[in-house]
């Protein structure tokens, strides 16, 4: 008969909670509410009839039973993640993709079903996330990133785009405006917000989708007279909030480039702003041994000649 173990959601929100002293922390690499964390974490004391923890918040502290148990956990699960790599890199028709959200969205998505019909043995799972995974760790076969500007040297790094920046909006939202239309005007909208907060590792990034900045580089003063519309974490609720006709937002001129040109977004300011930023294809140099690797890379390649035209 098994022995009776606890659940190893309980086991592993304690060991996060450890390794982080925190339980804010440990919701937020979990994805869950702190609540929830707290409750794993309870259910598992119970289980052992044992306190893991003391004290609360910034005075949370490990017991000596904690202790023990987190050390073997941080180990168990470290064996666990290799396992469960090298189970994936057995499996040499499945592309992992880390792709920055609003690139995934609007221009590589949209597109994969070309890629898919033209090599039907290859499963690609798109991994669309602000964060930076670690290419060196197997968490992904290629990524998909925007406004980093230095790799490590073991990085295989492909420029995809420049990035240019607009305001853009709905044309529903501006029909009754008389042509040509003034930055100004923008006072009469609301304004669409990306929460950056998530972009610690960017500064630049945070600067090219700050309205402040934008508009003052498009010589715009009269920022007491702004509307700011609903803030959203994920940029691609913003976009959709756009196309309904409820605000402007900021965007890429190459990446929304489809939308662009169905007419779901305009730009009615004709103002395009340079960064210094641009959206990268990395991969690690070992990742270039793979054949399906290779054959996404040239497939992106030739997308991408395709979309300039």
């Amino acid at each position: 008969m098994t022995k009776w173990l606890p659940s190893l959601n309980s086991l592993r929100a304690f060991e996060v909670t450890a390794r982080h002293k925190s339980y804010r922390k440990a919701a937020e690499e979990l994805g869950v509410t702190t609540a929830a964390v707290q409750q794993l974490v309870e259910k598992l004391e119970l289980a052992i009839g044992e306190k893991l923890f003391t004290g609360r918040g910034v005075n949370l502290k490990i017991t000596p039973v904690g202790n023990i148990g987190f050390e073997e956990l941080s180990l168990s699960f470290k064996q666990i993640e290799q396992t469960v790599k090298r189970l994936r890199l057995k499996n040499n028709k499945k592309l992992v993709i880390s792709s920055d959200p609003s690139f995934a969205s609007a221009w590589l998505v949209p597109r994969l079903n070309s890629f898919k019909k033209a090599n039907p043995t290859i499963d690609v799972l798109i991994d669309s996330s602000a964060n930076l995974v670690d290419l060196d760790s197997d968490a992904a076969d290629l990524a998909i990133r925007f406004g980093v500007n230095d790799y490590d040297n073991n990085k295989v790094v492909y420029n995809l785009y420049d990035e240019y920046s607009c305001a853009y909006c709905s044309p529903a939202l501006i029909d009754r405006l008389e042509r040509p239309i003034s930055i100004y005007e923008i006072v009469k909208f609301p304004i669409l917000r990306w929460d950056l907060s998530q972009f610690k590792w960017s500064i630049n990034t945070k600067k090219c989708m700050d309205w402040k900045i934008w508009l003052e580089e498009a010589k715009f003063s009269n920022f007491s007279e702004l509307t700011y519309g609903p803030i959203f974490s994920d940029y691609n609720l913003a976009l959709q909030c756009a196309i309904a006709g409820q605000g402007f937002i900021l965007g890429s001129k190459p990446i929304l480039k489809d939308i662009i040109n169905k007419n779901l977004l305009i730009d009615p300011f004709g103002i395009t702003m340079k960064t210094n930023l641009r959206y990268d294809l990395v991969l690690s140099e070992k990742s270039l041994d793979r054949q399906e690797v290779r054959i996404f890379i040239e497939w992106i390649k030739k997308e991408k000649a395709i979309s300039d035209k």
